[in-house]
């Protein structure tokens, strides 16, 4: 049987609005083209699958519940554009969180490559066919140590992470994108 390949997305500042810590529904904004991006993934038939650091429950900021709230919104406005994510992963840990039972270092936690390993095992993906769309650098490392090749996109930190930190960088992003809805454009283009 033939692996699947897939997309893996960061959420804050790649899917939604970068508000810092979203710690009510309403501070939760899809961008204007991610969800045209998502379903362009879908009809490619390639998974969509969500890999987000949500560092504010280690940090006391708000419970766990919280993300589930928001990722139950994400995927309503999603539908509303005939998306869905095939995948949501994330890792609520920090080291030296102010939660004990979320403080911990944990391999989950990007720019590990945890989440999409575990999205790979359970997903049967092939990762050298697959890419790692994200707004930091840290979303690209983990990408690469997955085995897959990413992309940095420009919305959220990422023009301040290409313009202020990219001489830094041991490895350049394969794709640069002005937002998500691009970079699938530069990916599909080119496989």
């Amino acid at each position: 049987m033939k692996k699947k390949k897939a997309i893996f997305l960061d959420r804050d500042g790649t899917l939604n609005r970068d508000v810092g810590y979203v710690t009510h529904l309403d501070d939760y904004e899809l961008l204007p083209r991610a969800g045209d991006a998502v379903k362009k993934i879908n009809d490619a038939g390639f998974l969509a699958i969500l890999v987000t650091n949500q560092a504010g429950v280690a940090r006391g900021y708000f419970a766990e519940s919280m993300i589930e709230e928001v990722h139950e919104k994400l995927q309503k406005e999603l539908r509303r554009k005939n998306a869905n994510l095939d995948a949501i992963y994330y890792c609520p840990h920090v080291p030296l969180g102010s939660e004990n039972l979320f403080s911990k270092d944990c391999e989950m936690r990007k720019p590990k490559p945890g989440m999409i390993l575990k999205a790979a095992h359970e997903y049967d993906i092939d990762l050298e066919q697959s890419f790692m769309i994200g707004d930091k650098f840290s979303d690209l490392e983990s990408g690469w140590s997955a085995g897959c090749r990413s992309a940095l996109v420009l919305t959220g930190y990422g023009r301040g992470e290409f313009e202020t930190n990219n001489e830094k960088w041991l490895r350049e992003p394969d794709y640069l994108a002005e937002d998500v809805y691009h970079a699938i454009e530069l990916i599909f283009s080119q496989i």
